[in-house]
Parts: C-alpha cells; sequence; structure tokens
C-alpha cells in the first residue's frame, strides 16, 4: 500500500515560488485535457474543468511568461489523472507543462514540488524525495511539500525520517491530507484503532463528495477491511457511491466484500462497472483473483495476461511497476518472474516492508525458507499488525521448525482480523 497523492494548495505559509530567474520562454504547446467517457464524462465538475482549462489557456496565449497559469492546468491535470486513472496520458503531459515552467524560473517553488508529486505517482521515489527536499530549500513553511516528503521517505523505507515530515506537516496545516498521512504511519506502526482515527479525522475535513474526500472514505473503507469489519467498510463504500456514483474504486471495495462473502458473480459483476470507468490494472487483477477462486484457471490466465499488458502500458509513460509485476506473477505461480521483478525493486529501495514481504513470499514459494525468513524480518520491524503479513511470517516460521513463534505470529494475524485467511 502507497500514500495517496493528494490535490493540496501549495500557497499557504510563506512565498509561492522563488525569484524569476527566466533562461529561455517555453515553445511547446499545453497538452489537451484528455476527453472523458462513460460516467465520468457526465459528473457536474467536467464542463466546470474544460471551461477552467480554456481560460488558463487563453491567458497563456496573451502572456506565455506567465508561469501562474501553466501551474494552474498542472494542478487541474493532476487531479484528472485521480480522477480518470489516465495515467500514462497525464503524467508526461503534466511534466511537459512543469518543465517548461522550470525553464523559466528554474528555481520555481511549485513546479519543483508538482514534479515532485508527479515522480511520487511515477514510483520514481529517489527523485520525488530530492526535488520535494529541493523544493523544501526554497520553502521550508509549505505543508504540501512535506506530504511528499511523508510519502518519499514511506516508499523509500525511511519511517522515522516520515514521521518526523507528518509530525511537520500537522503542525503547519492540520487538514485532510496531513490526518490521512498520519493514519497511514499509524498503519505501518500496527496502531490499527488510532489510524482510524485519524483517518475519521481526515474524512471529517474534506468536502463531501469531493474526490478527496471519497478518497479518504475508501482509505477508511479498507482499514475496516483490514481489521474484519465488513459491515463498516460496506457502508463506508456505500456512502460514497450515493454521494459520487462514478467513483471507481469504492465500487472496488464493494466487489471485495461480495468476495469476502464468496458472492463471486455479484463481485464481478460490481468490478466489470468500476472498470468500465477507469483503466485501472487493480480491478482486472481482482477478476482474475475471483475466476481463480471459482476454479476457471483459463479466465484467470487471460485476465492476469490482460493485466500484465496494462503494467507495460503504464511503464512506457515513465511508471515504475517491478513490484507490482512481482506480486502479479506471483499470484500467477510464475516464481521465477516474481524473484526478477522483486530484486530490481529491492535494489531501489531495500528498506521498504512491503518489497520485503512480496519477496519473502516469492522465496517461500520457491522454498528457500532462509531468504525468506531474512526478507519477512525487515517487513515487520516496523511492529506491522496486517493480517496477510503475520500470516505469511507465521508460515515461514513454522516452514523453519519454529512453531512456536510461527503459531505466535498466526495469533496475531487472528487479532487483528479474525476472519482472514490467506
Amino acid at each position: 500500500m502507497m500514500v495517496g497523492l493528494l490535490p493540496m494548495s501549495c500557497t499557504d505559509k510563506g512565498k509561492t515560488g522563488s525569484e524569476t530567474t527566466a533562461s529561455s520562454t517555453p515553445t511547446m504547446e499545453i497538452p489537451a485535457l484528455y476527453e472523458r467517457r462513460g460516467e465520468l464524462a457526465k459528473a457536474e465538475e467536467w464542463v466546470r474543468t474544460k471551461e477552467k482549462v480554456e481560460e488558463l489557456k487563453k491567458q497563456i496565449k496573451k502572456d506565455p511568461s506567465d508561469v501562474k497559469p501553466r501551474l494552474q492546468i498542472a494542478m487541474i491535470y493532476l487531479s484528472e489523472a485521480r480522477i480518470t486513472g489516465e495515467h500514462p496520458y497525464y503524467y508526461p503531459a503534466i511534466l511537459t507543462i512543469l518543465d517548461g515552467v522550470l525553464a523559466m524560473d528554474y528555481k520555481n517553488f511549485e513546479a519543483t514540488t508538482f514534479k515532485a508529486s508527479v515522480k511520487m505517482s511515477q514510483h520514481q521515489f529517489a527523485e520525488a524525495r530530492d526535488l520535494a527536499e529541493k523544493a523544501r530549500q526554497l520553502n521550508p513553511n509549505n505543508a504540501y511539500v512535506y506530504g511528499v516528503l511523508v510519502d518519499a521517505n514511506v516508499e523509500l523505507g525511511n519511517y522515522e525520517e516520515a514521521v518526523a515530515m507528518s509530525d511537520k506537516m500537522q503542525q503547519m496545516k492540520p487538514s485532510l491530507e496531513s490526518y490521512s498521512r498520519a493514519s497511514y504511519l499509524r498503519e505501518i506502526y500496527g496502531q490499527y484503532p488510532s489510524a482510524i482515527e485519524a483517518m475519521k479525522l481526515a474524512v471529517d475535513a474534506g468536502l463531501p463528495g469531493s474526490e478527496p474526500y471519497c478518497w479518504s472514505k475508501n482509505t477508511l473503507a479498507q482499514l475496516y477491511e483490514t481489521t474484519g469489519k465488513l459491515k463498516e467498510a460496506e457502508q463506508q463504500y456505500n456512502e460514497i457511491l450515493a454521494l459520487r456514483p462514478s467513483y471507481a474504486f469504492a465500487l472496488k471495495g464493494v466487489a471485495r466484500i461480495h468476495k469476502a462473502r464468496k458472492e463471486y458473480d455479484k463481485a464481478l459483476t460490481t468490478l466489470d462497472k468500476a472498470a468500465a470507468i477507469m483503466p485501472e490494472f487493480s480491478f482486472h487483477e481482482e477478476m482474475a483473483e475471483i475466476y481463480a477462486l471459482q476454479g476457471d484457471k483459463e479466465k484467470a490466465n487471460a485476465k492476469y495476461a490482460e493485466v500484465v499488458k496494462m503494467l507495460d502500458e503504464d511503464a512506457q509513460s515513465g511508471h515504475a511497476v517491478d513490484l507490482e509485476l512481482c506480486k502479479l506473477y506471483t499470484q500467477m505461480g510464475q516464481f521465477d518472474s516474481a524473484l526478477e521483478y522483486g530484486m530490481k525493486e529491492y535494489k531501489k529501495r531495500p528498506k521498504n516492508i512491503d518489497v520485503n514481504h512480496a519477496l519473502a513470499w516469492v522465496y517461500f514459494k520457491q522454498n528457500d525458507i532462509q531468504k525468506a525468513q531474512q526478507h519477512v524480518q525487515v517487513a515487520l520491524r516496523t511492529g506491522s499488525k496486517d493480517p496477510e503479513l503475520l500470516q505469511k511470517a507465521g508460515a515461514i516460521e513454522i516452514a523453519l521448525g519454529n512453531a512456536g513463534p510461527g503459531n505466535k505470529l498466526i495469533a496475531e494475524a487472528k487479532k487483528t482480523n479474525p476472519k482472514f485467511t490467506l
């Protein structure tokens, strides 16, 4: 799981840019909005979004050296990327805009910080951290940049630094964005009750029906799912859909509830609805898992192949997908490929607990139990109470002949979620 990148104002507390050092005026055109389709095109904000972009483009045409409308378009495109899932189009488009701004003003704070956000979304975590740190040097009194630093340090496995950045962010600006990051860090450290409380604060701080509000409620629902509270999770998902019927991730959540109840046909129907709204690989991955549970190996394999194709498309646009491919090939039983991709990711971020969790299970499946134990110990180093991780760690210990510690880990998993089984 990765901290979601949330749209925030980049103008709070302090200067919003730097002294202009104009070197050249960008000659590139502003990339067009990606036309929404289906349910997303019916959303009320879509008309306003198109009108606003056209207005900003006119401002740029009138004064090509003005960076403000370019930055506003970049922010709109960041939001559109989240809403539509059209990441392969939007992230390169946003980087084109931001690089244009930086060509005019190489110390521009907003452009540097937004570029760090895009690099985070593309899973280019080290570059994101470096850019965010550069932005912090330009303006140390802005909450947005600390949010990016939280996210980047989490993904690089620098959890203590992530906590420090999160604390700083909350001191500067208590908000949906700061509460949600505090929640995720508490989850990482095994504190599920307080993680849920922090995410409730994030929900309360949001504008009902907005994308960030729905994202927060969706994340709260996932916390309920992880802790075995399916009724509470289902309520959150349904409340999101009552406000925003096109919120595809809530549909995926409803499908997971159906899956947990073994209502597989209902789950697949709901996932089809989600996939029709947004080209998100995880919807199709969930379908593949359900086909496998139904015993339809042919459909499962076909769907897994479709997911690989989607991830390849993301990779071509600059999105690092090695960890996702490692997990996917593990599910497919192709452990050599899983290990290859897992090790690629491990070389980039050896301290990350999710990467070590994934590798531990690959090694377990390959019957290399010693290496599995080495990686799972790293994955457990923050005191995680994730039931899936704990059950896998227990299985690894039992395979090593350590029945006592293994059973203790499995019992700990049951405390978090009595209903969870591998």
